[in-house]
């Protein structure tokens, strides 16, 4: 993966998840977990790995995102999780979108 948006509020692991993430990738925290998040140098050296974390995004952010999901049917996406009609979890691939361009 080229990056990974990590919406986790509890305590986790996030090593396995940098594990996904191809060379040069990028793992955004935006989940407040209760608890330090634990991040070994080497997780993040090999491959130039990057964590960054953003609490709050711009208005420009906020419009990209609500025009992406207005495009890709991500409605759709939220009413089956809230049915319990997804196993594991959603990833949306913004490749080639204007929140492609966002970072």
């Amino acid at each position: 993966m080229d990056g990974i948006i990590n919406t986790v509020s509890a305590g986790h692991q996030i090593v396995p998840l940098l594990a996904l993430l191809k060379p040069m990738g990028q793992m955004v925290v935006v989940g407040t977990p209760s608890t330090p998040l634990e991040l070994p140098a080497y997780a993040i050296i090999t491959g130039g790995k990057r964590v960054a974390g953003n609490g709050v995004g711009s208005i420009a952010d906020c419009q990209a995102m609500l025009d992406f999901a207005g495009e890709h049917g991500v409605n759709t996406a939220i009413e089956r999780v809230e049915k319990n009609d997804v196993r594991y979890r959603f990833v949306i691939d913004v490749a080639g979108s204007k929140m492609d361009t966002v970072a």
